[in-house]
């Protein structure tokens, strides 16, 4: 585990069952779940259930099969919300210059409407 990981972060929390989430899908290495705070008509994050601070934390430690079904659970929410044909956007930041507010890999999905340019 990444010696800077907050085990006390509320995705960790989540992943303990200490604070609920609604649950969307999941499998043995990943858990999809409605964004508290949606910023799209279709906001789900997904998250490692290993501890990884970020994208190259969880690229550089997680196992073959840990990112190849979290990025399999991404598809499927994708199938599930029928996002596929419209679009969708994936974001996932990392550290304070990315603006990441949850110290444990996340991607946001989104979809459901014209999301505008990434960056203006």
């Amino acid at each position: 585990m990444n010696k800077n990981y907050d085990e006390n972060n509320i995705f960790a929390k989540i992943l303990r069952l200490e604070i609920p989430c609604h649950k969307i899908l999941e499998n043995d290495h990943a858990l999809a779940f409605s964004d508290i705070n949606p910023q799209s008509v279709i906001h789900v994050l997904v998250i490692p259930k290993k501890a990884y601070l970020n994208l190259y934390d969880f690229t550089e430690n997680a196992s073959i099969s840990e990112i190849e079904l979290l990025w399999k659970l991404v598809n499927d929410v994708i199938k599930l919300n029928k996002i596929s044909e419209k679009g969708f956007r994936i974001i996932s930041n990392s550290g304070d210059d990315g603006n990441q507010d949850v110290p444990h890999f996340h991607v946001h999905l989104l979809g459901g409407k014209n999301l505008g340019r990434m960056i203006n």
